[in-house]
């Protein structure tokens, strides 16, 4: 499994010497590792590391286990650095050779796969998973009391004695009530356990409603969405409902997020939405959240001192006079550098509906 110690490893990654980031799709459904092999064999064919491929190619042969639909690799022949991860969700097939690894894909993936919680709730219990790059890591199961329900025709109606169908209702009502906060209380302990970053309600509309309101206002802001199932429903079944209905949530933020950045450059306030204002972002270390588009590359150029990122060619650094040197794509180091400072990257794949808003920008802390 993929973790935040993994990424931050790749992130903090630094040497004098190439490596070789590699991205596989190896999903089962479009063809055999017969099928694959030579395909990698093909991608890798223009690489002179002759290490580093050859440390690729024994772990694809001698190693892999082909399961999942992605895979990504990292090798340093020189530093004697490798790392596989395997991953549950496909990844597009690409290779990068630089001082650094390639990590734009994964922000892409953790952008649009990761940290999901999904509660599937009834009157009685609840389903509490963890969703995260494409797989379920973790669920548990929540007891509650038994509703009981009255028949018709039950109970004592005469006036003033205690008990009957109204008094069976109301009972009903408090179980189930009761039933759904305690839910929603061990809910939001578990999403906290694992460090969810969005919600996911699945039952019928009158049970998430009230899970929804019972949860605390903090995890209420990260319900992302909802849809109608079973709690009894297989996790092939789970999941595929659950990705449709993040990605469709997912597609309003972006739409949201980007009407914001625009507004708010027109406004000249937290909003950038070019390749030069945002590496200076990027650089005073304002940026909440990086948006690009998906496959955006741009070549630049970056200080040998500080690191400044520029895509104008200056004799020197204006922050610490350094000289610069040529790099093939500014827009990957903008987005290690704010992953690595704990910002958000935001990868946009279909956003044709919006005209102000054309490769890169971002929105600003301050």
């Amino acid at each position: 499994m993929f973790t935040e110690k993994d990424l931050r490893e790749l992130l903090e990654f630094k040497t004098d010497h190439q490596v070789l980031s590699v991205y596989l799709n190896t999903d089962p459904t479009l063809g055999s590792a017969d099928a694959y092999k030579p395909r990698l064999r093909g991608m890798l064919k223009d690489v002179n590391l002759e290490d580093d491929v050859e440390t690729v190619e024994h772990y694809i042969n001698f190693e892999f286990d082909w399961s999942g639909k992605g895979l990504a690799l990292f090798s340093c022949a020189e530093e004697d650095f490798f790392r596989a991860f395997p991953f549950a969700v496909p990844l597009r097939d690409r290779v990068r050779i630089s001082e650094r690894p390639y990590v734009k894909p994964l922000a892409d993936l953790l952008d649009f796969y990761g940290g999901y919680g999904i509660a599937l709730v009834d009157k009685i219990d609840a389903r509490l998973l963890y969703f995260h790059l494409g797989e379920i890591l973790e669920q548990r199961e929540i007891v509650g009391e038994n509703v009981r329900r009255t028949k018709r025709g039950g109970g004592s109606q005469a006036p003033g004695r205690r008990g009957g169908t109204a008094g069976q209702t109301n009972y009903t009502e408090e179980v189930a009530e009761r039933n759904i906060k305690d839910s929603a209380e061990l809910a939001a302990n578990f999403f906290n356990e694992y460090n969810v970053r969005r919600v996911i309600i699945g039952g019928t509309e009158e049970n998430v409603n009230a899970f929804r309101s019972h949860l605390p206002k903090a995890w209420q802001s990260l319900v992302v969405g909802s849809f109608p199932i079973s709690k009894t429903a297989s996790q092939t079944e789970i999941m595929e409902r659950a990705q449709k209905a993040g990605q469709e949530a997912e597609g309003l933020k972006q739409v949201h997020l980007i009407e914001t950045i625009v507004t708010s450059e027109a406004k000249g306030r937290q909003g950038v939405t070019n390749l030069e204002d945002t590496l200076n972002a990027v650089h005073d270390g304002r940026v909440q959240t990086l948006v690009i588009r998906d496959g955006y590359r741009a070549p630049g150029f970056r200080c040998q001192g500080c690191g400044y990122l520029t895509t104008e060619e200056l004799k020197t650094c204006p922050f610490c006079g350094h000289n610069f040197e040529n790099i093939p794509d500014a827009v990957e180091l903008a987005v290690r550098r704010v992953m690595r400072d704990g910002g958000e990257v935001e990868v946009i794949h279909n956003l044709s509906q919006q005209t102000d808003f054309y490769q890169v920008g971002a929105l600003l802390r301050y």
